[in-house]
C-alpha cells in the first residue's frame, strides 16, 4: 500500500507548528554568512537574521543534502513510498532540480516533483493544501491533479522597502530598478505564471504601499470567500495594523498573521508587508 509524504523546501516561510499539523516535511535551505552557514529556520531565525542585516548581507544556497537524504531515510523507515515534493519555482532557484538529482539515490521510491511558480507563503499555502489532500485519503494522481488548481487559486504580494536585497540576491527577474527609487516608489512585488517575480505595481511611500496590499486583499475577498495570511519581515507593528483591519471581513475563512522566514527575508530586506491569498470555493 502506498504511503505519502508531502515534502516542501524552507522558502515555503510554514512555522513548525504549521508543519506539524498538515503532516509536512521541510527541507531547509542555506543561509550563508563569511564564517558560517546555518539551516533556515533551524538554526538560525527571522528575527536574528533580519537583526544582523546592517553588519552583512548573507547569500542563500540550495539546501543541505545530507540533511534531506537522512529525511528521506527516516521517512523510508516510516514507510513511506511516495514523496510529493512542492518546491519554490525553479524560475528563481536551483532547489527542485537538486533534489531531482537527490531522488535518483532512492530509485526504490517514488518521487515526484511539483513546481509551485512562487515562493514564499504562497508556496507554503500550496503546501498546506497537498498536506490535506494526502491527510485525507487523496491518491499521488488526485493531489499533483488538484495542485493545478490550486497554484492557480494562490495569490502573494508583498511590499518591499527597496530593491537592494533582491538585486544582491540575484532575483530580480522582470523586476526593474528605475528612477524611481530615487523619489521613494515602493514596489509591490508578485510572481507571474511563468514563476518569475515581477513588479505589480508602484506607490510612493510606505504607508501608501502598506494601504496597496490591503486594497489587493480586499479585491479578493469582495469576490468571493477566501484564505488570507497577511505577511510581515521585521515589520510586525503594521502587519498587525492589516490583520486587524481585516478580521471582521465576512469572506474570510481563514487569517493569520505570519513571519517572513531568514531565507525569504535575505531577498525582501526588513520593513516588509505582503500577504498570501487562496481563491476558495
Amino acid at each position: 500500500m502506498k504511503k505519502i509524504a508531502v515534502i516542501t523546501d524552507s522558502c515555503c516561510d510554514l512555522t513548525f507548528d504549521t508543519l506539524e499539523k498538515y503532516a509536512l516535511t521541510m527541507f531547509p535551505i542555506r543561509v550563508i554568512y563569511k564564517n558560517k552557514e546555518y539551516l533556515d529556520k533551524i538554526e538560525i531565525s527571522s528575527e536574528e537574521m533580519f537583526s544582523r542585516l546592517s553588519e552583512e548581507v548573507p547569500s542563500t544556497s540550495l539546501p543541505d543534502l545530507h540533511y534531506c537524504e537522512n529525511k528521506v531515510h527516516e521517512l523510508k523507515a516510516r514507510g513511506v513510498t511516495d514523496f510529493i515534493i512542492i518546491g519554490v519555482s525553479s524560475q528563481l532557484s536551483g532547489t527542485l532540480n537538486a533534489l531531482r538529482i537527490l531522488s535518483e539515490h532512492f530509485p526504490e521510491l517514488n518521487f515526484h516533483f511539483f513546481d509551485s511558480l512562487t515562493l514564499g507563503y504562497p508556496q507554503g499555502v500550496i503546501a498546506i493544501e497537498a498536506g490535506k489532500m494526502a491527510m485525507t485519503g487523496d491518491s499521488v494522481e488526485e493531489i499533483l491533479t488538484k495542485l493545478e488548481d490550486v497554484r492557480q487559486r494562490t495569490h502573494g504580494y508583498i511590499a518591499l522597502d527597496t530593491l537592494e536585497y533582491l538585486k544582491k540576491g540575484g532575483r530580480i527577474g522582470k523586476v526593474t530598478a528605475t528612477i524611481g527609487e530615487l523619489i521613494k516608489l515602493k514596489p509591490i512585488i508578485s510572481s507571474n505564471d511563468e514563476g518569475v517575480l515581477y513588479t505589480h505595481c508602484k506607490v510612493r511611500g510606505k504607508k501608501q504601499s502598506f494601504a496597496k496590499v490591503k486594497e489587493l486583499i480586499l479585491s479578493y475577498l469582495e469576490q468571493g470567500k477566501c484564505s488570507v495570511w497577511v505577511l510581515h519581515g521585521d515589520a510586525l507593528d503594521a502587519g498587525k495594523d492589516l490583520y486587524v483591519s481585516l478580521k471582521d471581513h465576512p469572506n474570510l475563512n481563514h487569517l493569520s498573521l505570519e513571519t517572513v522566514g531568514p531565507s525569504m527575508g535575505v531577498h525582501t530586506g526588513p520593513g516588509v508587508v505582503g500577504c498570501a491569498i487562496l481563491e476558495e470555493f
